[in-house]
C-alpha cells in the first residue's frame, strides 16, 4: 500500500488543480518567471564564460536554456509530481558542466546530460526512489527545507549589495538603495494592498525596483545589444554530442546531489500547499526531472532543478495552481523564441533580486522550521540531531575550495551543498540514534 502523508497548512486563495481567468495568469506565470529567471540565465553565463564561449555562443546557450526550462516545466506539472514546481537550471550542474565543457568540450556535455537524464529518469519511474522516501522522516524533511532557504541567504545578500557585478564595492550606495525599495515594495504589496494586486507583490517588486535602477546607471544592456530580435533554437548546436564515460560519471555526482535537493523541494510545496505527498508524486518528479536533463542535452542547455524560489512565491502570495505555473512555462518557451527581450528580463540589476529574494528565501526557511514546530517532539534525541544537522549543513559549504580538492569528487559535490549535507547527516542520525 502506498505511503501517504497530509500535511497541515493555511489554505491556499488559490489550489493547485484551480484554474485562474487568462489575463491573471499572465500575470501569476510572470511572476514565477521573474522569480526563478536571474538565477537560471546565471548558470549559462557562469558555464559559458568559464569553458570560453563567445559572447553569440553564450547567448545560443541562454536561449536554449530558456526553452528546455519552460519544457521541464510543463512535464513536471503535467507527467511529473503535478505540484506547482517551475524547472530551472541547477546550479549542482556548475562544476561538472566546467570541467568537462573546458577539457573534453560542449559536445561531451550534451552526451552527458543525455545519458545522465536517461539515468535519473529510470531512478524515478522504476521507483527505486520512492524505496528510499522513508528516510525523509518529519524531522529530516524539516531540515531540508529550512537548509533550502538558508543555503540561498549568501546569494540574496550578496545581490542585495551588488557584490557579484562590483566586488570593490564603488556602488554599494546606489545598490543598497535600489534594494531597500524593492524590498520595501515587495513587502507593502503583499502586506497591505488589495485585490488581485496582492497577489503580484514580485511583479510589481520588480518592475519598480528596475525603474529606479536605471537612472541609477545600474543596468546595463551589453547583453540586449548582443542578442538577435527573433530565433528559434535548434538541437545539438554543439555539433554531435560525445558520450564520454568519464563525463558522465562526472556528472552524475550532480544529478545525486540534484535529486537530493528535489525531493526536499517536492516535501515544501506539499507543506507550502497542505497537499498530499506520496511515493508516486516523489517517482515522477525524478523521472520527469530527468526526462527534461535528456532534453537539456540535445538543446544544448543546462542540467534542470526544482526551483525552491517559486516555492517561496507560492508561499507568499498563496496562489498555487499548477496552471498557472504552466502559463509561466510557456512565457519561457516564447522568450526562448525573441531573445532580445529575454536580454532585457536577464540584465536585471543584482540589487532588484537581492530585494525580491530577501523575504522569498526566507519563506522556505520559516516553511521548515513550522514543520519542525509542528511535527516534530522536541526531546533530547530530536533536538540532538535537529541541531547538529544545522550546523553540519551551514557549515559545510563554507569549506574552502582548495580543502574540498582534496575529498573525492562525489564527496566534494555533496559538502558543497548545504541542504545535502544536512539532509543526509538527519537521516543518518535518525536511524542509528
Amino acid at each position: 500500500m502506498e505511503t501517504l502523508e497530509m500535511v497541515e497548512k493555511p489554505v491556499m486563495k488559490i489550489g493547485i488543480e484551480d484554474k485562474v481567468e487568462p489575463s491573471k495568469a499572465l500575470v501569476f506565470g510572470l511572476q514565477h518567471v521573474l522569480a526563478m529567471f536571474g538565477a537560471t540565465v546565471t548558470v549559462p553565463l557562469v558555464v559559458g564564460g568559464a569553458v570560453g564561449l563567445s559572447g553569440s555562443e553564450i547567448a545560443l546557450m541562454i536561449q536554449a536554456v530558456l526553452l528546455a526550462m519552460g519544457i521541464a516545466t510543463l512535464l513536471q506539472t503535467s507527467i511529473g509530481s503535478r505540484y506547482p514546481i517551475v524547472q530551472g537550471s541547477s546550479f549542482a550542474f556548475i562544476p561538472g558542466l566546467i570541467a568537462i565543457g573546458s577539457s573534453l568540450g560542449m559536445a561531451a556535455v550534451q552526451g552527458a546530460l543525455i545519458v545522465g537524464g536517461l539515468i535519473e529518469a529510470a531512478i524515478g519511474w522504476l521507483g527505486i526512489i520512492g524505496k528510499v522516501r522513508r528516510l525523509f522522516t518529519p524531522l529530516v524533511t524539516g531540515v531540508t527545507i529550512t537548509l533550502i532557504g538558508f543555503s540561498l541567504a549568501d546569494v540574496a545578500v550578496k545581490n542585495f549589495f551588488n557584490f557579484y557585478a562590483d566586488p570593490a564595492g564603488g556602488t554599494i550606495a546606489r545598490a543598497t538603495l535600489v534594494a531597500v525599495i524593492t524590498f520595501l515594495t515587495t513587502v507593502f504589496v503583499a502586506l497591505r494592498a488589495k485585490g488581485s494586486l496582492k497577489a503580484m507583490p514580485v511583479v510589481v517588486g520588480a518592475v519598480v525596483g528596475y525603474t529606479v535602477s536605471v537612472p541609477l546607471g545600474l543596468t546595463d544592456f551589453r547583453l540586449v545589444r548582443s542578442l538577435p530580435i527573433v530565433s528559434v533554437p535548434r538541437p545539438f548546436p554543439w555539433g554531435e554530442p560525445i558520450f564520454d564515460t568519464t563525463a558522465i560519471v562526472l556528472l552524475l555526482f550532480a544529478f545525486m546531489v540534484s535529486i537530493i535537493e528535489s525531493v526536499g523541494d517536492y516535501h515544501a510545496i506539499a507543506t507550502v500547499t497542505g497537499s498530499e505527498i506520496t511515493e508516486r508524486h516523489i517517482a515522477r518528479g525524478i523521472g520527469s526531472e530527468g526526462l527534461a536533463c535528456s532534453i537539456a542535452g540535445l538543446l544544448g542547455a543546462c542540467g534542470t532543478t526544482s526551483y525552491s524560489e517559486n516555492i517561496g512565491v507560492v508561499a507568499l502570495t498563496k496562489v498555487g495552481s499548477r496552471h498557472v505555473v504552466r502559463v509561466g512555462a510557456v512565457i519561457l518557451i516564447l522568450l526562448s523564441l525573441v531573445p532580445k527581450f529575454a536580454g532585457i528580463l536577464a540584465s536585471m540589476p543584482a540589487p532588484v533580486l537581492g530585494g525580491l529574494t530577501l523575504a522569498l528565501y526566507g519563506m522556505i526557511s520559516v516553511t521548515g522550521l513550522r514543520l519542525i514546530k509542528e511535527r516534530v517532539e522536541f526531546n533530547d534525541r530530536n533536538t540532538l540531531i535537529l541541531a547538529a544537522s544545522l550546523i553540519a549543513g551551514l557549515g559545510a559549504p563554507q569549506l574552502p575550495a582548495e580543502f574540498l580538492a582534496s575529498f573525492p569528487r562525489l564527496i566534494a559535490s555533496i559538502l558543497e551543498s548545504g541542504m545535502a549535507v544536512g539532509a543526509l547527516t538527519a537521516m543518518v542520525l535518525d536511524r542509528i540514534i
